[in-house]
């Protein structure tokens, strides 16, 4: 298989269908970002110790690849084959944000995403999360999206965030305080 094909040299791609668009097309910019978000959860499981937290960002990569498959078909009958996100793939990520909720302290500030490269790598995958999850739901304006994908983009992001604290906490980095006095405190 060649990885050049010289198809899209003047701007434009295909999607699934073998319909041409503009490679700024609206799809492509939202499973364009789901990609980006692939690759920077894979960097995050690199970075992270915790076992759960990397298996469950394995799965959720395999889960975000469905999406992106879906949100790459202009043609109902193509995407009746592909596998589903389900409520229970959602249930599972609130129930690990649970597990690892257990022994934070609480939070009374908002947070700036430093500290540990896992507690960055965490921080920029949640970023891009947020990105897709903004740009899937513009998608949506115009054609048909899976309300379970929107669901388990917005709950990946909530994940993340807590996932990023969780390993603040196991790698003993204190978390970062935003201060709207920041300017007083000499920062």
């Amino acid at each position: 298989m060649r990885i050049y094909t010289g198809t899209g040299d003047k701007g434009e791609t295909s999607l699934a269908s073998g319909k041409r668009v503009p490679k700024y097309h609206y799809r492509l910019e939202a499973y364009g970002t789901i990609d980006e978000l692939n690759s920077v959860l894979g960097w995050a499981r690199v970075k992270l110790n915790d076992s759960q937290t990397k298996l469950i960002l394995r799965k959720a990569q395999n889960r975000i690849f469905t999406i992106s498959s879906f949100l790459a078909m202009d043609d109902e009958s193509q995407r009746a084959k592909l596998p589903s996100v389900s409520e229970d793939d959602i249930i599972e990520l609130e129930q690990d944000i649970d597990r690892m909720q257990v022994g934070l302290p609480a939070l009374a500030n908002f947070i700036l995403p430093a500290g540990h490269e896992s507690v960055a790598a965490c921080h920029m995958a949640r970023t891009v999360c947020r990105r897709a999850e903004r740009l899937i739901v513009k998608l949506a304006d115009s054609v048909q999206v899976e309300q379970s994908h929107l669901k388990y983009i917005n709950r990946l992001s909530d994940y993340l965030f807590v996932a990023a604290r969780k390993a603040a906490f196991d790698t003993g980095t204190e978390e970062e305080l935003w201060y709207p006095d920041y300017q007083k405190r000499g920062f």
